[in-house]
């Protein structure tokens, strides 16, 4: 279970969010970066853009291939991590940390309840190998 921290939540699209005072932290998970290999690039919204839940907001992309991003809810974009345009490889070193990719103004917090536990999502990642 370590794998996955327990004070995130996890969509099917293998994202994660955390709640960070009044926004919701997002980026990809353990899993998605061990299938993508080497991050080379990661194309990230500005500031101030809306986004939906399920719906695309950006692109990373490796050595291996390109994967559209999907927002695990809806709200506007509060902040990028800017760090990731010099160093996309900061996703493959710490994913939750530093490898973080924007951060989300929720306009309903109910929906990151929704989203799966750390339990739902290593279940999930099982049953799908």
């Amino acid at each position: 279970m370590a794998q996955y921290p327990t004070d995130c939540r996890y969509t099917k699209d293998h994202e994660w969010a955390r709640l960070d005072g009044d926004l919701i932290r997002v980026g990809v998970t353990a899993y998605a970066v061990e299938q993508l290999g080497d991050v080379t690039l990661v194309d990230l919204p500005e500031a101030g853009t809306d986004v939906q839940a399920q719906e695309r907001f950006g692109d990373i992309e490796s050595v291996k291939t390109v994967s559209e991003l999907f927002a695990p809810i809806s709200g506007e974009i509060a902040e990028v991590n800017e760090e990731l345009e010099d160093s996309p490889e900061l996703v493959n070193e710490n994913p939750y940390q530093q490898g973080w990719m924007v951060a989300i103004r929720p306009n309903d917090k109910a929906e990151f309840e929704r989203l799966m536990d750390a339990a739902a999502y290593e279940d999930f990642v099982a049953k799908s190998e």
